[in-house]
């Protein structure tokens, strides 16, 4: 009797903390003027939920408190808006209360100094740094013949092959990169820091608990191997008079100049490029192959303009500025597979005061979610709005839309999205000149928090 007396204890003691447990966050971070909406366990919050789920999570929660709401995500209590006139307020008034609030994730991992992290002045200066080094006239005079030599040496005997198209694009996009910021650097570098990426890729969305076998944990070793390896190589850049001709040498040359940046600065700001390439050239490269397979219209299209620029050159001839301000339909394509696959989900800010934002007061220190994905598709933005429809961007007011958000808005528009256009661009043109492939299998793809094919995405490639 005295046994199950314990055991009843036991239970009704374990069903009161969790109770306890389940509205402590309500309970934390109660506030008059706040939107509805749940906020999860301690610490965790409803993260697990979030990123496992993804929009259905969001949905959920639009069905039973609005299209603004309260959360708790990736460890700080969230505001997320799917209201397409308030995300365009915030993305267009940063100075007005509201900062970059990426995940500390993020911050550790990526540094405090990435394009997306500073605000204000330091953000003026780096931006500014950063276009000086992959403005559209740097990347027509230096970065497209490079692009243009190490994609075709990249891409070249896939023919009768079967690949992982997810494997082959990540590893094009990092290729590309690293051969820009640190061109004549040994191979042995090369493969170092391709590993120590695939840590810091998996860490910057996740919660910052430093324990062995999280992927903070491996996201924040991998920085540190990476910093470890650009300290040595600028230590080794400056003590040498050779010439390398790469963003590496750009930004140690800057030494006098307005852009100039400290050591930490430009070691953050070639993780955040190698970074963006890793995550967003490779993820639409990989869709667009995809899509454009689905879509023979489509490929047909983009094939006849990239032949047309091969008929008006030698066999071995590279692309130039001319041909690349050419691909209209290529631009489309890109644009239409960014908006479709929803390759960026949406984005952070942080709250420096109490703000009123669609009539409900946000405390200071919170993240407000700016979710973008819904917009993606919208109707009336984009009728057939689940159909790849590339001619849609044939209209260019399109891209200046209102809530065309798909490169970012205001101060934050992408300072790499010609650069990214431009590689993604010279991929195809090589990709659909040389080869003919077909999907095999019927792969899953998720698109959140990121897109990613689980078990890859298989294609059997021919010579075209």
């Amino acid at each position: 009797m005295a046994v199950l007396e314990v055991v009843a204890c036991l239970l009704l003691l374990g069903y009161c903390i969790s109770i306890v447990l389940s509205k402590w966050n309500e309970i934390r971070y109660r506030r008059k003027g706040l939107p509805s909406g749940t906020m999860g366990w301690p610490v965790f919050g409803e993260t697990t939920e979030f990123l496992e789920l993804g929009p259905n999570f969001i949905k959920k929660h639009r069905a039973r408190h609005g299209t603004f709401f309260k959360s708790h995500i990736l460890g700080c209590p969230t505001i997320i808006s799917m209201d397409p006139e308030v995300n365009r307020y915030i993305l267009m008034n940063e100075k007005r209360g509201l900062i970059p609030g990426y995940p500390q994730s993020c911050l550790d991992i990526l540094g405090k100094y990435n394009i997306a992290a500073v605000h204000g002045s330091t953000h003026n200066h780096i931006r500014g740094s950063l276009l000086s080094l992959i403005g559209p006239p740097i990347i027509r005079d230096k970065y497209l013949p490079a692009i243009d030599k190490n994609m075709r040496s990249f891409i070249d005997n896939w023919d009768t092959k079967t690949i992982d198209i997810q494997d082959r694009t990540k590893e094009m996009a990092f290729f590309v990169a690293f051969k820009m910021i640190l061109g004549k650097e040994p191979r042995s570098i090369y493969e170092a820091f391709k590993s120590a990426f695939d840590k810091v890729a998996l860490g910057t969305l996740s919660l910052p608990i430093n324990i062995p076998g999280t992927n903070y944990h491996r996201g924040f070793q991998g920085r540190k191997s990476i910093i470890r390896m650009l300290k040595q190589i600028v230590k080794e850049r400056r003590a040498s008079s050779t010439v390398q001709n790469d963003m590496v040498d750009q930004l140690l040359s800057n030494e006098d100049s307005k852009y100039k940046l400290g050591d930490q600065e430009i070691f953050d700001q070639i993780i955040t490029i190698l970074y963006s390439g890793y995550e967003t050239v490779s993820a639409t490269s990989m869709m667009a192959i995809k899509y454009l397979y689905d879509n023979p219209r489509a490929l047909q299209q983009l094939r006849e303009e990239h032949l047309a620029i091969r008929e008006r050159k030698r066999a071995d001839d590279p692309i130039d500025w001319n041909d690349y301000k050419s691909m209209t339909f290529t631009r489309a394509v890109i644009f239409e597979t960014s908006r479709l696959a929803t390759i960026v989900n949406g984005v952070l800010r942080k709250t420096t005061q109490d703000i009123e934002l669609n009539g409900f007061i946000i405390p200071e220190g919170w993240r407000v979610y700016v979710y973008t994905r819904e917009i993606n598709y919208d109707p009336i933005l984009y009728p057939e709005p689940l159909t790849f429809d590339p001619w849609r961007w044939l209209d260019k007011s399109l891209e200046s839309h209102n809530h065309c958000f798909i490169f970012g808005a205001g101060t934050r528009l992408c300072p790499g999205k010609e650069l990214g256009m431009v590689t993604i661009s010279t991929f195809l043109h090589y990709f659909v000149t040389k080869y003919r492939w077909e999907l095999i299998g019927g792969e899953k793809i998720l698109k959140f928090p990121r897109v990613v094919a689980p078990k890859g995405l298989h294609v059997r490639l021919s010579k075209y």
